[in-house]
């Protein structure tokens, strides 16, 4: 009796602590101009163009092709990129970033092969990686695992329907952006996917409703984990909607408990994103992502609830076949440091940025790009090039990425 009360009580908790999380992000939605904005902009852009292949959900490494061999296929990628910051650290870094992030320094941000075997009702697939983005994204990963970006097997479960599992190390359907620059339509990532997983570890069951919408449900070691660092599971969640080949419209959630020897008091972390992808015709390509997170942590006398949020849009116009010119601009605010951490810094901040990308399109297999970027924070969150806290930094960057 005494073991069912138990597990009655922490059940309430558990699911008083979801309603305080939730509470906490409507109120956050009513109070976010900037999001409502964005959400404008980009539904407004969806009513002005004429609807027109499948537009690809660019969150997920998905696209690299590669050469068949029967049921195998082999694929290669690697992106180079030279840039310079106005930010003077220590550690040579861009502040902020684990992807481009070296400063004054011609390097390999990922370079992998992708190798996969697909038959009727089974499929194989192994991604190792290297580069500085694996140096800076897996550096709490033991071993050899520092070097994968997938590895999965997956079983049909029924072929009428096209249920599939999956198990192993995942991409991640978190934001429209992920590690391979190639998908995006500006070089450089985003401040979102820099803070959200970039690859998850578990199951994956994949459902698909109708010719329209997918489901996903993940169960997973924990957010962005692959060594588990407590005894729970998380759960993630994803639907896709395609009201056209032109709109991919995609709605992601996670929750799990968060504690971990670097965060002791974390416990229930809900988050959750919804980004859009839209293509209305050769000339243009717009893609938008706003998400809000909760992280609840325990204090001696009390739980508290710390959020963040963040809003973006992204377009790109092309000239012709070759020559194309894109844009962005996107706001973070993280008010309890939940998620960027500024030791020099008293409280929370915010960090917005714009920025302009020319793009180059050697040939099928190839892209060159210049970005400029330009950030600025309503505090001193950087330093100048004589180590003095400032509120902004410019940066820029090129690229050159191959693929096959």
């Amino acid at each position: 009796m005494k073991a069912i009360l138990h597990q009655h009580i922490i059940l309430k908790a558990r699911f008083s602590s979801i309603f305080v999380s939730m509470r906490t992000w409507i109120h956050f939605l009513r109070q976010s101009h900037f999001i409502r904005m964005v959400l404008f902009l980009f539904f407004f852009i969806f009513l002005i163009t004429d609807l027109q292949a499948q537009v690809t959900n660019t969150g997920l490494v998905d696209t690299t092709g590669g050469v068949k061999i029967n049921k195998l296929a082999i694929g290669g990628y690697l992106d180079a990129f030279y840039g310079v910051c106005t930010e003077k650290n220590e550690s040579q870094t861009v502040p902020y970033f684990v992807n481009m992030n070296r400063n004054n320094e011609l390097n390999i941000n990922l370079a992998y092969l992708d190798i996969r075997y697909t038959d009727s009702n089974f499929r194989v697939r192994f991604v190792p990686g290297f580069g500085t983005y694996m140096n800076a994204n897996y550096i709490s990963e033991p071993g050899t695992l520092k070097n994968i970006v997938e590895g999965s097997v997956g079983f049909r479960l029924n072929k009428k329907r096209g249920i599939w599992l999956d198990a192993g190390v995942l991409g991640s359907p978190y934001t429209n952006e992920s590690a391979v620059s190639k998908d995006h339509l500006v070089y450089t990532r985003s401040i979102a996917p820099e803070y959200v997983p970039y690859y998850l570890s578990g199951i994956k069951l994949s459902m698909p409703f109708s010719k329209k919408v997918t489901g996903y449900l993940y169960v997973l070691n924990g957010w962005q984990q692959i060594l588990d660092l407590n005894s729970s599971k998380s759960i993630g969640t994803q639907i896709e909607f395609r009201p056209t080949d032109k709109l991919l419209l995609n709605w992601n959630t996670f929750i799990g408990d968060e504690r971990s020897v670097l965060n002791p008091n974390y416990r229930l972390r809900i988050f959750t994103d919804f980004y859009a992808i839209y293509n209305p015709s050769e000339k243009w390509n717009f893609t938008s992502c706003v998400y809000f997170g909760n992280q609840e942590v325990k204090t001696i006398t009390k739980s508290i609830n710390q959020h963040w949020w963040q809003a973006n849009i992204i377009g790109k116009y092309n000239f012709n076949s070759k020559h194309s010119l894109s844009g962005r601009v996107e706001y973070w605010k993280d008010p309890s440091q939940t998620m960027i951490v500024n030791p020099t810094i008293t409280g929370g901040f915010s960090l917005g940025s714009a920025s302009i990308c020319y793009n180059l399109k050697a040939n099928d297999h190839a892209l060159i790009r210049f970005e400029a970027r330009q950030f600025l924070s309503d505090k001193n969150a950087f330093l100048d090039l004589e180590k003095n806290p400032t509120n902004q930094m410019s940066w820029l960057v090129g690229g050159l990425t191959v693929w096959f």
